[in-house]
């Protein structure tokens, strides 16, 4: 949009068609050309719109390009072209996905309503409701009416708006890419501020949508910004094996005679990996190898030859076995469908090889743009209430549509919505009565509960999975059936130890509305004498040891009272870190790190705080810290050896450690860790943030072992 103006040669690759801008904007100021006939701005726009829908009505999109042209008239972006660049820009890149008619009118005019004097109601009297709805979708908020909480709160708005119909979000996609392909002439702050919310939501959305060909791009150009270095690095690698002969070239070559023989027809293609995928192949194996810097697509006309290419390229080449995945038979859960292998090359290298038909390859690259409009004409009746049914409404938007609206919080929204997005797995659970839910990986019995029974989760007792009694706190993988066993007692709510075991937004908003409605206040002591008159004391003093059990001091106004202290897994305090806690049931003092989000949520709900301090440590023998640590890092060979050897150099214990399979060439290390000193916590971090591979260590909110107090 118009805040994203920009500079032509901006770094990164390009993809699809490109435009001259400045001949763009020559013809887009020569005029509307004649009566009935489409403006020589739009004609290239035209052509590619047609070759996707021959059949396509261009009037509409003569029409749109009028008023936006004439509405944007005198607006020039950043870098010097007429602001209607942009939106033909955004049009064009939708075009070239295959988008149908009524999405290119509302990219057309997708700024008309934000940026110049056009009204929705006028959009609606001229184009219809469905492009007015769009639009209006898209239109962020003013910031002079929300002030900071103008950017998630659009977001808000836009995702709702997705929810009704995922046209919206393709072309916010499109017009992210076009901005992000322009944004040269920003400030360096402004790139990468927008870079990370692109790279932490927009990216995201992308993938989970299907829009491979825009998410790919995006993440190049976010690189170019986020990481200069590594970027210029991977630039050049990939620039001196331009010249150099391609091992697959000589595969695919190979690959073509073999189908040949076998009577089948396909085309088989060599496809350049982008660089953020050239980088983490790299970090994965090290040393790259010209294969590696791409790799074969087989494409053929129909699902049974999937399966024929596959067994002729396992009968005629050396297969790699591990590297199969089937995403036909089971595709993933942002419509992605293809068979993946490896085969010996040329030389002996491996060659990854995708398999898929013409249509999956529409859908691997557009993902919902391929679908055309879900909405048109349907064939059968639509869902009760008069609610259109929604093919493309995937389990993961509504369960973000579900948790959004019982967060109007802006801060803990756009927080909630980050951690939501950062999950890019997602398990299917059955249930007993024959219905599925729809989770992230790494969900629990918890989540599944609030899921399926939203806050009548609260009642939840007990589970079994797959026939077997199960604790809440047990994870739950892919195909596993769940039956929840449900309290008769309406008294009966969640423990504050659910937050440990909840690992999706919606789960833990609930719990923590919760447990803030029902928190009950211990009772005051009775004075054995009237209290000497003194200042007012804010809160109550709890004193928390660091070397002994997790007992601590209430200082009362008759004197020391006993009380029982848990540190909080959601943020596993340690020492020396700045704490608070609250009082919870039973009279406990839950701890909690000063900067920790459920402090916010406590004081918002009224809560009063409790202050406490870590109790010298002096007397206390070694090991006596847990801490859980979690390392987010790209595959490779030793990576685990590597981690560990870091571990024990920075003079920590591993009392326990997991590691998730890898997925997208990405694995996740949780390791409990038995700390002789506190303060050497963030020295270790360091330590394991600097093994190759790991991108990032933070402190686990779940799976944690407190440390003592």
């Amino acid at each position: 949009m118009s805040a994203e103006a920009t500079n032509t040669g901006a770094p990164g690759r390009r993809r699809g068609r490109r435009i001259d801008l400045r001949r763009l904007g020559r013809a887009a100021l020569s005029g509307s050309g004649a009566r009935g006939r489409l403006p020589d701005a739009i004609d290239h726009v035209a052509k590619v719109h047609r070759a996707h829908h021959p059949g396509a009505d261009l009037d509409i999109l003569r029409r749109a390009y009028i008023l936006a042209e004439s509405s944007h008239r005198g607006q020039m972006r950043k870098s010097g072209e007429p602001y209607i660049t942009h939106p033909l820009a955004v049009t064009l890149i939708l075009a070239e996905l295959g988008a149908e008619t009524t999405t290119l009118t509302a990219s057309l005019l997708h700024d008309t309503v934000e940026d110049t004097e056009v009204t929705l109601d006028q959009v609606r009297e001229q184009f219809g409701e469905e492009v007015r709805f769009l639009v209006d979708g898209v239109t962020k908020l003013e910031k002079v009416d929300y002030g900071n909480a103008a950017e998630p709160e659009t977001f808000r708005k836009m995702l709702v708006a997705t929810g009704n119909d995922v046209r919206v979000m393709s072309i916010k996609l499109a017009d992210r890419l076009h901005n992000m392909r322009t944004l040269g002439v920003m400030r360096p702050e402004k790139q990468a501020r927008i870079a990370k919310v692109t790279r932490d939501v927009l990216i995201p959305l992308a993938e989970r949508l299907g829009v491979q060909a825009l998410k790919t791009e995006l993440e190049d150009l976010v690189f170019a910004i986020l990481h200069p270095e590594e970027y210029t690095r991977t630039r050049d690698f990939v620039l001196a094996h331009a010249g150099r002969p391609d091992p697959l070239e000589a595969t695919a070559a190979s690959v073509r005679a073999v189908l040949r023989e076998a009577a089948i027809s396909g085309e088989v293609i060599v496809r350049r990996r982008h660089f953020v995928s050239v980088h983490r192949v790299r970090l994965k194996r090290g040393e790259l190898t010209g294969s590696d810097l791409g790799r074969l697509l087989v494409l053929v006309g129909e699902d049974a030859d999937c399966y024929a290419v596959l067994g002729e390229l396992h009968t005629c080449f050396t297969p790699f076995i591990s590297e199969f995945k089937d995403f036909i038979a089971v595709p993933k859960f942002n419509l992605y469908q293809s068979l993946h292998t490896a085969i010996a090359g040329e030389g002996g290298q491996a060659a990854e090889v995708l398999i898929r038909t013409h249509q999956m390859h529409r859908v691997a690259e557009a993902g919902v743009i391929a679908l055309g409009n879900p909405y048109a004409a349907p064939e059968a009746p639509d869902a009760a209430d008069g609610e259109r049914a929604d093919p493309t409404r995937p389990g993961w938007l509504s369960r973000l549509l579900e948790w959004q609206r019982a967060t109007p919080d802006p801060d803990t929204f756009w927080t909630s919505l980050r951690d939501e997005l950062a999950q890019d797995r997602e398990v299917t659970v059955f249930r007993a009565d024959g219905g599925t839910i729809g989770l992230p990986a790494g969900s629990s019995c918890v989540d599944a509960a609030y899921a399926q029974y939203g806050e009548g989760a609260h009642h939840c007792i007990g589970a079994r999975v797959n026939g077997r009694l199960a604790t809440l706190s047990t994870v739950l993988r892919d195909g596993d059936t769940l039956h929840l066993l449900m309290s008769a007692d309406a008294a009966c709510g969640p423990s504050p130890d659910w937050l440990e075991h909840a690992r999706t937004p919606a789960a833990r908003i609930a719990i923590g509305r919760w447990l803030a409605t029902h928190a009950q206040e211990p009772a005051a002591p009775t004075p054995p004498a009237p209290p000497v008159p003194g200042p007012p004391r804010a809160a109550s003093r709890v004193v928390a040891p660091a070397t002994q059990g997790p007992v601590a001091v209430v200082a009362g106004s008759g004197g020391p009272v006993a009380a029982s202290v848990r540190l909080a897994g959601c943020c596993t305090p340690v020492p020396p870190d700045e704490v608070t806690g609250f009082t919870v049931r039973g009279g406990t003092v839950t701890v909690h790190r000063a900067p920790c989000p459920v402090v916010d949520r406590m004081v918002t709900s009224g809560r009063k705080p409790v202050e406490v301090h870590w109790r010298s440590q002096d007397g206390g023998s070694a090991g006596d810290y847990r801490v859980t640590l979690r390392a987010e890092s790209f595959s490779r060979r030793h990576l685990l050896a590597d981690l560990t050897e870091a571990i024990a150099a920075a003079g920590a214990a591993v009392v326990s450690a997991a590691v998730e399979p890898p997925h997208e060439q990405r694995v996740r290390h949780t390791y409990t860790l038995q700390l002789p000193d506190a303060g050497r916590l963030p020295e270790l971090m360091r330590a394991m943030r600097r093994v190759p591979g790991v991108y990032d260590v933070a402190r686990a909110g779940r799976s944690v072992t407190p440390a003592p107090l």
